[in-house]
């Protein structure tokens, strides 16, 4: 299993992909699958199924596929710190909010312990289930509650200075949000969602279908 440390970022991805797919199979009562079926749902190529799911060490048989619960289980315990992580969300706006409502309850080894807000009105309230904290008091909740992953959603203009502020607190995995292109130090990971670019990627393509 050391091998799983060095999956490609793209392999991740997909195998999140999968597992939200047999998650949905299993509550539907289907308990075997084929790589075509998986791939057909994720609109990808059966042959990238067979792959990334081989990369892992994982094999189906000709007869029924793969066991559904087996490879779900399997794809946790590469995702999944046994532990489980604790995220933070800062930034409380309509988007921050979304993602906390969202979320809840969606994985049991992930989950949104904290948000950070600097609007008076919002601290020290729970929100969408999730206690809202004043932007100050980013560090010691942060350290207290041994929160690992920060969710930025703050406006633009405060997205650097909110990196930085999560990773002096010892955050180590950031997903941001706003359109501005972070700098974090080394040992913490970045990902960057950019709205528009996806948008402006879908038009492009819509254009062309046109």
């Amino acid at each position: 299993m050391n091998s799983v440390k060095n999956l490609p970022e793209k392999t991740i991805e997909r195998l999140s992909q999968y597992r939200r797919v047999l998650l949905d199979c299993l509550r539907q009562g289907k308990y075997n699958i084929y790589s075509h079926e998986l791939a057909s749902l994720l609109h990808i190529n059966p042959v990238q199924v067979r792959r990334d799911i081989m990369l892992i060490g994982h094999n189906g048989t000709l007869r029924k596929g793969y066991d559904v619960k087996r490879l779900s289980d399997m794809i946790g315990t590469i995702i999944d710190s046994k532990e489980g992580q604790k995220v933070a969300v800062v930034g409380v706006g309509n988007l921050g909010r979304a993602i906390m409502t969202y979320f809840q309850g969606k994985r049991t080894k992930l989950v949104i312990a904290a948000a950070f807000d600097t609007d008076p009105a919002k601290v020290n309230r729970v929100i969408a289930g999730i206690r809202c904290y004043a932007a100050s008091e980013m560090e010691e909740v942060i350290r207290k509650e041994g929160i690992t992953i920060g969710v930025i959603t703050v406006p633009p203009d405060k997205a650097a200075e909110s990196a930085e502020k999560l990773v002096m607190a010892g955050i180590r995995g950031i997903l941001n949000y706003t359109p501005v292109a972070l700098n974090v130090e080394p040992h913490a990971y970045l990902e960057e969602y950019d709205m528009v670019t996806s948008l402006e990627k879908v038009a492009f393509f819509v254009k062309n279908r046109s």
